[in-house]
């Protein structure tokens, strides 16, 4: 599935600052002390699997986003296929663009595939200290149940951790 292993629960996060699809920057460190962060990474915008995962995020977007969890996406799409994808489905949370270096922090969370230059569906919940509490990964064509990430904040803030 990919060339290297995925970070460990327990370890910290690898920081990261890239662009979202309106061109403004994002980092990991924003975040450190006042929110718990999910990261999705995902192949490809418009393909299947992605379109029906994201459109799950937007439907249920206070799963994902509130007053201590921010999520953002990620894959390895030029900025310019994110705008176009988020105008299209109504994606208004952070779309991350991992194109270059290509893939560099998918590689740093180890779900990074080289053979096809893209991440897989990699998801990692990180607390505002920065370490990685839960985490999930699902190889290509295989769909991620975010009910394993709803059990995971939900034990986050009842101060447990726990790998899937």
């Amino acid at each position: 599935m990919t060339a290297s292993t995925p970070i460990a629960v327990g370890a910290p996060a690898p920081d990261f600052t890239l662009s979202t699809q309106d061109g403004n920057s994002r980092s990991l460190a924003e975040f450190r002390g006042s929110k718990n962060v999910l990261l999705v990474f995902y192949p490809f915008a418009f393909s299947g699997i992605c379109t029906g995962e994201l459109t799950e995020i937007r439907d249920t977007l206070e799963d994902f986003e509130g007053d201590d969890v921010q999520v953002l996406c990620i894959s390895c799409d030029p900025l310019f296929s994110l705008r176009a994808w988020a105008d299209q489905q109504g994606y208004f949370f952070p779309l991350l663009t991992d194109f270059w270096p290509h893939g560099a922090v998918a590689q740093a969370y180890g779900v990074f595939e080289e053979s096809k230059g893209m991440a897989i569906r990699g998801t990692f919940l990180i607390d505002r200290e920065g370490i990685v509490r839960w985490s999930l990964v699902n190889g290509p064509g295989e769909g991620r149940d975010f009910d394993g990430y709803r059990a995971a904040l939900a034990q986050l803030r009842a101060g447990v951790s726990r790998q899937a």
